[in-house]
């Protein structure tokens, strides 16, 4: 098991910035890749942005390409996504999720889940 707490969620402006954390608790965390999805109001949840266990590499989806960045800091448990340029589509519930297989963009390859945290950008 890798229980997973996402946190940083909140209200911002379009353009403003937010921060999301995800804290693992697990002896094994190093061994994970994470990601991290996102599901707006009536849509299938969507991939987000991935990094490999070691953090050598990193993907994005297109869409947020340039405007968010995934890291993770094996020391302290944490994987992060820092979100810039902050778009009103960029509303959604933020997922945070732990793969063993490896990196990977599709939601069933990833083994454990977080609750989520809200994220809305108004207009």
């Amino acid at each position: 098991q890798v229980p997973l707490v996402e946190s940083g969620g909140g209200l911002v402006q379009a353009g403003g910035s937010l921060r999301l954390s995800c804290a693992a608790s697990a002896r094994t965390f190093m061994s994970y890749a994470m990601g991290w999805f996102r599901q707006a109001p009536g849509k299938d949840r969507e991939f987000v942005a991935t990094i490999s266990s070691g953090a050598t590499s990193t993907y994005y989806t297109d869409s947020v390409k340039g405007r968010f960045t995934i890291s993770r800091d094996n020391a302290k448990n944490m994987v992060y996504l820092q979100m810039n340029s902050l778009k009103p589509e960029d509303t959604a519930v933020y997922y945070c999720a732990a793969a063993v297989s490896g990196a990977r963009i599709n939601r069933w390859e990833y083994d454990y889940w977080g609750q989520g945290t809200q994220v809305t950008v108004s207009s």
